[in-house]
């Protein structure tokens, strides 16, 4: 018997479980009934590849960040919108440099997180519906591989025009992402060929996340080299003009406001 998971907040519960883990407040999956149990997010992709990996990592300090995540944040100018702000770990670095920023995020569940933790400036939603808020900001994070929510060739030219709405003169986007294209996996190679052939950019991912007893709906995510966000960006509102690669296949992308 295959019973499908219940559409739920996935990434606001499993971030309330590592939070009560991580501080021993509040309940929290147990092992054998006494034992804190780890907090695993699962990544299911639609060929059946299914991942996992430690939660924990969304509540991580500086201390033990990437490099790269250093870098990103040094760059920051003016008031940002740290968009996909999960459980709030650069924002929450950003407060204390005095730097005004909000957090977005479609999770609720992560914004109470966020909030337990101090964040003070938050948003439920997304880019597109906070453009009517009417409110403008000078840095767009996109962190954490967040060149994903540009999806794929339809979705990116309307986030970031939703984005250019919401900027003020001389904006930057500054984005974290991956390139997928080192792997010689030939799960990965395959599936790379694969969304080829269907039209779709190779590491434009259909993936659903589950935790628990719930799911997401499935989704696109987008997993590019450089190259490809520059093909992305050309024609939008924004120009590429740096590509930070020290940590390949790692790279940090900033975006700047044309005009």
């Amino acid at each position: 018997m295959t019973v499908e998971p219940l559409i739920g907040d996935v990434f606001g519960e499993m971030l309330r479980d590592a939070l009560a883990v991580a501080t021993g407040v509040g309940p929290r999956p147990l092992a054998g009934g006494r034992l804190p149990r780890p907090v695993i997010e699962i990544i299911e992709r639609d060929d059946g590849l299914i991942n996992g990996a430690p939660a924990a990592h969304y509540l991580d300090g500086p201390a033990d960040w990437q490099p790269y995540d250093h870098r990103a944040v040094d760059r920051v100018e003016g008031a940002t919108l740290d968009v996909g702000v999960g459980a709030g770990r650069v924002a929450l670095l950003l407060q204390e440099r005095g730097v005004p920023v909000t957090g977005l995020d479609t999770s609720a569940g992560a914004l109470t997180v966020c909030r337990r933790r101090g964040v003070r400036d938050l948003v439920h939603g997304t880019v597109d519906a906070h453009v009517a808020d009417g409110r403008s900001y000078d840095t767009f994070l996109l962190l954490g591989n967040n060149v994903g929510l540009l999806e794929g060739r339809e979705r990116a030219p309307v986030l970031l025009a939703a984005l250019a709405a919401l900027a003020r003169p001389g904006a930057q986007v500054i984005a974290q992402g991956t390139d997928p294209y080192g792997t010689r996996d030939p799960l990965h190679t395959g599936y790379h060929e694969r969304n080829r052939r269907r039209g779709r950019l190779g590491g434009q991912l259909r993936l659903r996340l589950r935790y628990r007893e719930l799911g997401t709906e499935w989704f696109d995510y987008l997993v590019c080299s450089p190259d490809e966000l520059a093909g992305l960006v050309r024609g939008t509102a924004w120009r590429l003009t740096d590509v930070d690669d020290r940590d390949a296949p790692y790279y940090l992308a900033t975006l700047r406001l044309t005009g």
